[in-house]
């Protein structure tokens, strides 16, 4: 709440993959597809995360050719134009194939449901239904048949990879929400990421890394000065007296009463 999808600081971040740490997108496959794609606003980056995963590969490739230029965005009429544009022309959520139905075949949001259900399971004899029903519902709003047809078969090809787009942008929110406070309050992000993961020695390794990588010092443990976390001091981080092998919580607790006396 408060933050601003907009920030400057968090889609460079997130388009040079500096996003060890950042939810969802910190994977090297993941890192590989976000320079890619190079996200500069938030439906962006709810692409990325409807995008990768297994099956859409000639989707993606697709996706990535029209966001850069190397491929020409193009309508096969110009009611999707509206539906489409935030994908670049590329059906990739479920909700879109639905609202094409509606919008160009005179579908119910229920009929449309019906039809998201039937193309991603790719009933034969169900498709035909829906199939012949588009057609006609599109007749209805002035569509010619062979236009409905090439619109219909292109949404049964990309609604088996389609994604649902209300659980893509919950993921999305909470990656740019951290990529954000990972921008803009590194010392305090690196502080909390590393504190979350005190008793994963592989992924404090990993994480004292990427704070050398962003020339942020790391102090070391200090029995006057470190707390059972990793905590921010004068512009750089404390050693953690929990991430201490072999120093337990009952220890630590002792040494912090000593300290307040």
């Amino acid at each position: 709440d408060g933050i601003s999808l907009e920030d400057k600081k968090a889609y460079e971040l997130l388009s040079q993959a500096e996003t060890l740490g950042v939810f969802q997108v910190e994977s090297r496959g993941m890192q590989d597809l976000i320079k890619k794609i190079h996200p500069e606003r938030f439906e962006d980056l709810i692409a990325v995360l409807a995008l990768y995963r297994p099956g859409p590969l000639r989707m993606m490739d697709d996706f990535i050719d029209r966001k850069q230029g190397r491929s020409k965005i193009q309508y096969l009429h110009p009611k999707l134009e509206p539906i489409l544009k935030e994908t670049y022309g590329v059906i990739l959520y479920q909700e879109q194939v639905m609202i094409i139905a509606n919008i160009l075949a005179d579908f119910s949001l229920g009929e449309a449901d019906i039809l998201r259900r039937a193309m991603g399971k790719k009933i034969p004899r169900l498709m035909e239904e829906q199939k012949d029903k588009f057609i006609e519902g599109a007749k209805k709003k002035e569509v010619n048949p062979s236009l409905a047809t090439r619109i219909f078969e292109l949404m049964a090809h990309f609604a088996g990879y389609g994604f649902n787009k209300s659980h893509s942008t919950g993921y999305a929110l909470i990656s740019y929400q951290t990529a954000y406070l990972k921008a803009n309050y590194p010392l305090e992000f690196m502080a909390a990421l590393l504190t979350s993961e005190i008793e994963n020695t592989d992924k404090l390794a990993l994480y004292i890394n990427e704070c050398r990588r962003m020339d942020i010092k790391i102090l070391p443990p200090d029995i006057n000065h470190s707390l059972a976390n990793f905590m921010v001091e004068k512009n750089k981080l404390r050693f953690a007296l929990g991430a201490i092998k072999n120093v337990g919580k009952a220890a630590i607790s002792s040494i912090l009463r000593v300290r307040e006396k």
